[in-house]
């Protein structure tokens, strides 16, 4: 019997909400509601408007139980590191945008009580001067902690306004810093010395778990029963679109391409060598208790953040055709570090790039044309690096590289990702992120039949969603 729910994806530029049925051999998604996320920036900084985003989820949620009223269970997932503080019931404030330049201070703080080899050693997280245990590093500086009896992170506050229930599920939590990478639980002895209050991190759940039922309110307003779960999936978003991988090979590496690029292998066991802190690599939790060893790479941020700007100055951009005119580029365009903190923060990416180039004594490339071309060509130099890297430091075999999410639609990078790492790209699917939040919570519901392990799941994407696969050669590629 075919069933359906319903997943929450919440990205950093837009969400969604879907509806995914569910059955023998069977696995289709049906978009319902698409859901634009646009930070504010205010006199304190750039913040989320999540108000106006949980206004859409639970929109986007009553249109889905007027499609399908007999969905099976909720569920959401989102970006990492995020969170909202709350007293009681009350949010004491916007969450802030991890963009946001706030943290300097943070980080500072934070190194003189512990040195980055021991977080590394303690959390397995790469730095990034968000991650949440330097922001709240600046929320206490500010006083604004001492307010605080709680800290949800994004997807936790969504389930706490649909349930009532604080919980923070694992997957998101190992992004904050203050999760022990090898006990999956909070470090209490770390967060005492980090000088933070323990009494604010929720309880754990695991995916696969109910956070709780709709609230009476909620369910009178999504016109559900209030007898509807919410479900546990790997909330973090990338955690979800790991799941949706079309493969079981273990020689594989992933790609989840999106505003950032998360590339690594999925282990057993996290890598916590002083060698993996230096060359950039984290351990984050993923579903089934695996982990996702892989680098934060700048991603098609740098594309948006670029037609962003040539829009703002007047130019009509059609991105399609940009790409096109990027892939007709003969000549030689020069390669810059994608990872580059410049690049983090929103403007004027072209001068940025050109800047980046003129203060080495390159060239740096003149045409629209040509920009994205050094952006793709990067792209795919800085993933080809990472995977190199990766194999080292985890003794992982890589035969062949699945890029899922939004970029696996961008044919020009996936070929220049084949040509740069000499192996053969599989793209696809592109809603990752969502498939991975259907399974989990189909899985939940007792919807998948016989086997029910994550290879079996893969198994199911693979027969459902084929990738296009592009041998390391220019120009071919093939379904």
């Amino acid at each position: 019997m075919t069933a359906a729910v319903a997943a929450v994806d919440l990205g950093a530029t837009s969400g969604r909400v879907m509806l995914g049925y569910v059955g023998h051999d069977e696995l289709r998604l049906v978009p319902v509601a698409r859901l634009p996320n646009t930070p504010v920036r205010v006199i304190d900084g750039l913040h989320w408007n999540i108000l106006e985003l949980y206004r859409s989820v639970t929109a986007g949620l009553a249109s889905a139980v007027r499609e399908e009223p007999d969905i099976r269970s909720i569920a959401v997932d989102s970006w990492a590191v995020d969170y909202a503080l709350l007293r009681g019931e009350r949010m004491l404030g916007t969450p802030y945008h991890y963009r946001d330049d706030r943290t300097a201070e943070g980080v500072e703080n934070t190194h003189a009580l512990v040195s980055p080899a021991e977080l590394y050693t303690a959390n397995g997280l790469q730095f990034l001067a968000f991650n949440t245990l330097y922001q709240l590093a600046a929320d206490r500086a500010s006083g604004t902690l001492d307010l605080a009896d709680g800290m949800l992170l994004v997807p936790d506050l969504v389930n706490f306004w649909l349930t009532g229930q604080r919980r923070a599920e694992v997957t998101n939590a190992s992004t904050t810093g203050l999760l022990n990478v090898h006990s999956g639980a909070w470090d209490g002895q770390l967060v005492e010395r980090l000088g933070l209050p323990a009494g604010i991190l929720p309880p754990l759940v695991s995916p696969g778990s109910t956070v709780g039922t709709l609230l009476p309110a909620v369910a009178a307003e999504l016109g559900a029963p209030a007898s509807l779960p919410v479900s546990a999936v790997g909330s973090h978003d990338t955690a979800s679109a790991v799941v949706a991988v079309p493969s079981t090979a273990e020689d594989i590496a992933y790609i989840s391409s999106g505003t950032w690029s998360l590339v690594g292998v999925e282990l057993e066991h996290p890598v916590v060598s002083e060698e993996g802190r230096l060359a950039g690599f984290t351990n984050e939790g993923g579903v089934d208790g695996r982990i996702r060893y892989l680098q934060n790479v700048s991603g098609l941020w740098l594309l948006s953040e670029s037609v962003r700007t040539w829009e703002r100055d007047g130019a009509q951009i059609d991105l399609p055709t940009l790409i096109a005119e990027a892939a007709a580029v003969t000549t030689s365009v020069p390669v810059f570090d994608a990872g580059d903190a410049v690049f983090v923060a929103p403007g004027d990416m072209p001068a940025r790039i050109a800047d980046w180039f003129g203060s080495r004594g390159m060239p740096a490339p003149q045409s629209r044309a040509e920009v994205v071309r050094s952006i793709l060509e990067s792209l795919a130099a800085a993933y080809a690096q990472s995977i190199e890297a990766a194999t080292a430091l985890s003794g992982r075999t890589v035969s062949a590289i699945h890029v899922v999410g939004g970029g696996s639609q961008n044919t020009l990078l996936c070929q220049l990702t084949a040509d740069r790492t000499g192996r053969p790209v599989l793209a696809g699917p592109v809603e990752a992120t969502a498939i991975g939040n259907v399974l989990v919570q189909a899985r939940a519901q007792g919807l998948v039949a016989g086997d029910s392990s994550l290879e079996a799941l893969r198994s199911l994407v693979a027969r459902t969603f084929r990738p296009v696969r592009y041998e390391p050669a220019r120009g071919r590629h093939s379904g």
